[in-house]
């Protein structure tokens, strides 16, 4: 018996701090919606983490033998000028924030 209370009372205190705090609204506790400029954001994220993802698999493809020189040439080269551009849209939003926080 003391063993379960004493589980019960090291599950609330461990909880505690991932509970709401109280006098605090549903409204007030829930994360704002992205605007158009973090959706962008999220958007070119996406396409670089794709694009990334793509080109190692196409290299392990390469490296083991399912692809060829020839396909491995023609497939590499447009992969890695989407991942560049959307590194490049990421860039100047990534120096912003820097500066934006260097500021403060």
């Amino acid at each position: 018996m003391l063993g379960v209370l004493l589980a019960v009372g090291a599950v609330i205190v461990v909880a505690l701090p991932f509970l709401r705090r109280p006098g605090i609204s549903a409204a007030e506790d829930s994360l704002a919606a992205p605007d158009a400029l973090e959706r962008r954001r999220l958007e070119l994220a996406e396409e670089r983490d794709r694009s990334l993802a793509a080109l190692k698999e196409l290299e392990f493809d390469h490296r083991t033998g399912k692809i060829s020189d020839e396909d491995y040439r023609d497939l590499v080269g447009p992969l890695r000028r989407r991942a560049a551009e959307a590194l490049r849209a990421l860039e100047p939003r990534a120096r912003e924030g820097e500066k934006a926080r260097v500021r403060r």
